[in-house]
């Protein structure tokens, strides 16, 4: 008799953004007639880049006629996208990082998720809390936890992040074999600096541990001292593996295109001793899963490394922290602590109340959608997330209703 994976079974009844989208969805029939903005999801507003939109049409035409059609591209990326991030990205940064250490993925989201099959079920995992759902949803579902109780998962090694700690958790007390680590943060919008990801990377040459470091947020640091890739980092090729997504940085979350960097050096030994490459072992994965992100749009993000392309995509980013910086300061003005919306788009807000009922009461009194803390974990109860991608339009006026919601 066929059956289930019931390590699926563990999850939680709902994805936390499906939460969200049947309250508001609850909210909208209820109210026909009354507009609702959403800073709650972190779904970028603005077009593309033009330089992006230029080189898109560029290759659909070339799609277009036979001498220049494309068919099955290399499932790692072609070289000319994989060679502009090697030299902007990580180079330019003083990271020794080649082209063939380069996936190109179609999100983020995606590789973070899958990159846990590769490794032992038996791995040790340590994430933080609060966190991204997607990094212990599919520890979950590989099956590498227990089961949910008071609010967490058996087998897991929490993090917990917190004021006390300025929400950059500290180093796990146990060992461990995998740590997740979001810098900048999602959902706390905090950031790391050089000497304190030294720790981790020390940590995890010490202890024969890898580094998951999700960075899809770099390209929102304005502080120069801050380290936008852990390959800054000396150590680091030997310990970390780096996810990139060109998703909120050139607006790409409907058309998909992201990238994982797995050095050559990174091993890890089997059971009989044997060292083994976990570049090739990702390698082999995509090879046998994933067909790689469409010729078009890898033609469209490597206009990001174009000098049009690199001012555009400023540009874009320049409105968004506008957005970050406003809504930061309007909710310390009404007597709320923040942290991030200084070097990212997040704005973490403590309310001194239970989340999902603050979320509620700022749909029903503003019509504006922020995100739970609690959604995000046991340490995230107590906050909500608000989100710099809107217009700045559409942020003046929820800011506005929020506002008047919250004034006695």
């Amino acid at each position: 008799m066929i059956r289930i994976n019931e390590h699926y079974l563990k999850l939680k009844a709902s994805y936390l953004f499906s939460d969200i989208a049947k309250r508001v969805t609850a909210y909208q029939q209820r109210h026909p007639d009354s507009p609702i903005i959403r800073l709650g999801i972190g779904d970028v507003t603005h077009a593309l880049p033009k330089a992006c939109i230029e080189a898109f049409h560029q290759a659909v035409d070339e799609m277009a006629t036979d001498t220049t059609f494309r068919g099955y591209g290399p499932e790692q990326g072609y070289e000319f996208l994989r060679q502009a991030i090697a030299e902007n990205d990580f180079k330019s940064r003083g990271a020794d990082i080649s082209t063939d250490e380069i996936f190109i993925s179609d999100g983020a989201k995606c590789d973070t998720g899958n990159i846990q099959e590769i490794f032992d079920i038996n791995s040790r995992i340590a994430i933080p809390d609060p966190v991204y759902p997607v990094y212990l949803d599919t520890n979950v579902m590989a099956g590498r936890t227990g089961a949910f109780q008071d609010g967490r998962y058996e087998g897991i090694v929490y993090l917990d992040s917190h004021a006390e700690n300025q929400f950059i958790p500290d180093l796990p007390s146990e060992p461990v074999d995998l740590i997740y680590l979001c810098f900048p943060n999602n959902p706390t919008g905090v950031t790391i600096s050089s000497d304190q990801l030294k720790k981790w990377v020390d940590f995890a040459v010490a202890n024969k541990a890898i580094i998951l470091f999700d960075a899809a947020y770099e390209a929102f640091i304005r502080d120069d001292r801050l380290p936008h890739s852990i390959y800054e980092i000396e150590g680091a090729r030997q310990v970390a593996i780096e996810f990139r997504s060109f998703s909120k940085t050139a607006g790409f979350t409907g058309t998909r295109c992201a990238y994982t960097v797995v050095p050559k050096s990174l091993q890890v030994t089997t059971s009989s001793g044997d060292k083994i490459s976990i570049h090739d072992l990702w390698n082999r994965r995509q090879s046998t899963k994933f067909n790689g992100v469409s010729y078009p749009v890898q033609r469209a993000a490597a206009a990001t490394y174009s000098n049009a392309g690199k001012q555009q995509v400023a540009e874009l980013i320049d409105g968004y922290m506008t957005n970050a910086a406003l809504i930061r300061k309007s909710m310390q003005t009404l007597g709320y602590g923040c942290v991030g919306g200084e070097n990212s788009p997040y704005i973490w807000v403590s309310t001194g109340q239970d989340s999902w009922g603050f979320f509620d009461m700022l749909l029903e009194k503003a019509g504006v959608v922020c995100t739970p803390g609690a959604g995000f974990g046991n340490c995230g109860e107590g906050y909500i997330r608000i989100s710099a991608f809107n217009s700045h339009e559409n942020v003046t006026t929820a800011l506005a209703r929020i506002s008047q919601a919250l004034t006695p």
